[in-house]
């Protein structure tokens, strides 16, 4: 990375939740910003305020899904800034619901924003990183690229798949000593990600948990822009989940489920919804979304109890095994 300029770096999902924490993160140490979301008008006003923090900003409305639209921010990157040394894959939609139940082309569209969107991030970054030699692409993923969670099997697959291009590429460039690949995995995040997602559930959906401030998740991601980590879990709970899973994983994915049916669905009705899937919504250009909230604190308190009982049944059970086997 060449220190006598400012870092040249695009964050994609930049309009609201992570991604707008992270361009405020960035702004603050005054990086030169790309920001691309479909949102034009909140990236607008997301560029004012990394503008006043001290960051030179250029705004990129573009769809991830669209390949020649991401290729071309990367073009235009280069040839404004000259350079481009950090790429951060962050857009993500959900939709929620049985894997019968929700129509295909919704669930076709999770993974094409998700999974795709991160490959054309990729493939636009990577050779303009190789002609310069360096770069960081970071990738997010989520703790549900590890463990799986029942009514959201596109978001699942897509965050597995996320971790799984994210390992191949960093196998692919060993050749080029000066990139660097990441991924991030975060818990629930307080974005408005629960509300504008898809849902034919029928049923309210909050976090599962108390969940996890986005600013903790942008300053994960700006410490890899500066010392590149093979792979970052965001949140106490998440690690803790996360070795559940290992140890137990049989265990740990019924205990899971269980905690999912009675603590991420409420039993307030929601109507059917295709969320942000196709349209973006006219609101929600923010990063928090104030969970948990305050009707939900002991919604949030016997999740994470749940949570970690299952992580200690998972180790006891472990240990029990390896004596058993002894």
């Amino acid at each position: 990375m060449a220190h006598h300029r400012p870092q040249t770096i695009v964050i994609t999902g930049a309009s609201s939740g992570i991604g707008r924490a992270t361009a405020l993160a960035f702004a603050r140490r005054g990086r030169a910003l790309v920001l691309t979301a479909r949102r034009g008008e909140a990236l607008e006003e997301l560029a004012v305020e990394c503008r006043g923090r001290g960051a030179t900003v250029r705004v990129e409305p573009a769809d991830v899904t669209d390949a020649d639209a991401v290729s071309l921010i990367a073009r235009r990157v280069v040839s404004e800034f000259g350079w481009l040394d950090v790429w951060v894959n962050n857009a993500a939609v959900v939709a929620y619901g049985r894997a019968e139940e929700i129509p295909a082309e919704m669930w076709r569209r999770v993974v094409e924003v998700n999974l795709f969107g991160t490959y054309h991030g990729i493939r636009a970054a990577l050779p303009w990183m190789r002609e310069q030699g360096s770069g960081v692409l970071i990738n997010v993923s989520s703790v549900l690229g590890k463990t799986p969670s029942p009514y959201q099997s596109a978001y699942v697959a897509s965050k597995y798949a996320i971790r799984a291009v994210s390992e191949s590429v960093r196998q692919e460039v060993r050749d080029a000593d000066g990139i660097s690949v990441c991924t991030v995995l975060p818990g629930a995040i307080d974005t408005p990600f629960f509300r504008s997602g898809a849902n034919v559930t029928g049923r309210r959906v909050e976090p599962p948990g108390p969940a996890i401030d986005a600013r903790r998740v942008a300053s994960a991601i700006v410490r890899c822009a500066r010392r590149p980590r093979r792979e970052v879990v965001v949140g106490a709970s998440t690690r803790l989940g996360l070795l559940a899973n290992r140890l137990a994983p049989a265990l740990t994915e019924r205990a899971f489920a269980t905690a999912v049916e009675r603590v991420h669905f409420t039993d307030e009705p929601a109507e059917r919804s295709e969320g942000n899937l196709f349209h973006s919504p006219p609101t929600g250009a923010r990063i928090d979304d104030g969970w948990p909230r305050a009707d939900g604190r002991r919604r949030g308190v016997r999740a994470a109890v749940v949570g970690t009982g299952a992580a200690a049944a998972a180790v006891l059970a472990a240990r029990a095994a390896r004596t058993r086997s002894s």
